[in-house]
C-alpha cells in the first residue's frame, strides 16, 4: 500500500461524482492512491497554499461515511476533514445556489418510541470553530456566494415533500436547521472520535426539499450548487493554515523506518535496509 508523504494534508470528502468533480477541478498534480481495503483517494496540491488535498468519493449515507472516514483518517493522518457537496434547503431564505456552512450538524433519527409518540433525543456535533472562522472570513470576499452559517440536519432520507411527516418533524424539532443532507454527521463524528480533528460540513443548496426537487435537479442546480460549495471550500483552505511545522515534522517517514532506512532531513541512509520495489531519489536542485 502506498503511503502519503509528510506534507500537511486535508481530507475532503464527497458523496456524489459531481461533488467530487467540482472539488477535483481545483486540485493539481493529482495522484491516485489505494488503501489496502480498496478505498481510493486522489492526493494533489492546492495551488497557492501549503495543503495537499486528499479527495475521496464515499457514496451516500452517514453510517458508511463514518466508517470510511475513520479508515482514511487512520491511513492519511490529515489535519482537517471537510465534507463538501449538495443539500436541500429547509428555510425560505436559503435559496438554490446558496451555501450553508454547518455551525453544527444534527443526527435527526435518534429518539425513543413511547406510547405517547416519538420522543426526540437530539444529537448535535459542532463544526470546527477554526474552520468556521476561516469560512466567515473567506466569504466576505466572495460577492457571488450567498453564505449562511447555521445548523445542518443529517438523515437517512431524500426529502422531496415539504408537507411530509418527516418535514413536519424537522420543523418541529430542528427548526433552526438550514439544510438537510445524508452524510455530514458521519464525517464529523469520525473526525471527533479519531483524533478530535478540525472538521466542517459545507453544502451548496440544489433544491428546496420539496416536490420541485426533481425539476430543480434536472435544471442543473446540483452542478451549480456543488461548484459553489467547492469554491467556498477552496477559499476556506486559503485562510486556514496548517499547524506550524507540520510540513517538516522532523520525523522519519513511517515506510522507510519499517524497512530499516534512516532519515536525516535532506538525505536517507539505505544501509541495512531491505527494499522490494524501486526507490526514486531527487537531486538537490540548488546545485
Amino acid at each position: 500500500m502506498t503511503m502519503p508523504d509528510t506534507q500537511p494534508t486535508v481530507l475532503v470528502l464527497t458523496a456524489l461524482p459531481l461533488e467530487y468533480a467540482a472539488v477535483r477541478a481545483h486540485v493539481e498534480e493529482r495522484e491516485e492512491r489505494v488503501h489496502r481495503d480498496g478505498t481510493r483517494v486522489e492526493i494533489g496540491r492546492l495551488p497557492d497554499t501549503s495543503w495537499h488535498v486528499a479527495l475521496a468519493e464515499l457514496g451516500m449515507g452517514a453510517e458508511r461515511t463514518a466508517a470510511l472516514t475513520t479508515q482514511l483518517i487512520h491511513w492519511l493522518r490529515p489535519e482537517a476533514v471537510l465534507f463538501v457537496g449538495v443539500a436541500g434547503s429547509l428555510k425560505d431564505d436559503v435559496g438554490i445556489g446558496d451555501v450553508v456552512v454547518g455551525t453544527q450538524v444534527y443526527e435527526i433519527h435518534g429518539g425513543k418510541q413511547a406510547p405517547e409518540g416519538f420522543l426526540v433525543r437530539p444529537k448535535a456535533l459542532p463544526g470546527s470553530h477554526a474552520l468556521e472562522q476561516a469560512a466567515r472570513s473567506a466569504v466576505r470576499d466572495m460577492p457571488r456566494v450567498r453564505a449562511h452559517f447555521m445548523p445542518i440536519a443529517t438523515g437517512d432520507v431524500v426529502l422531496a415533500d415539504a408537507e411530509s411527516e418527516i418535514a413536519r418533524f424537522l420543523r418541529r424539532n430542528y427548526n433552526d436547521a438550514g439544510a438537510i443532507e445524508m452524510e455530514g454527521s458521519g464525517a464529523l463524528r469520525a473526525a471527533h472520535l479519531n483524533g478530535q480533528l478540525n472538521a466542517l460540513v459545507i453544502r451548496g443548496i440544489s433544491d428546496r426539499a420539496d416536490a420541485e426537487k426533481h425539476g430543480a435537479d434536472a435544471s442543473g442546480s446540483q452542478q451549480r450548487a456543488a461548484e459553489q460549495a467547492a469554491a467556498v471550500t477552496v477559499a476556506v483552505l486559503h485562510k486556514h493554515r496548517p499547524r506550524e511545522g507540520s510540513s517538516d515534522s522532523g520525523e522519519e517517514p513511517q515506510e522507510l523506518r519499517a524497512r530499516g532506512a534512516t532519515y536525516g532531513g535532506d538525505h536517507i541512509d539505505f544501509r541495512g535496509g531491505t527494499f522490494h520495489s524501486p526507490v526514486t531519489g531527487k537531486g538537490d536542485r540548488r546545485r
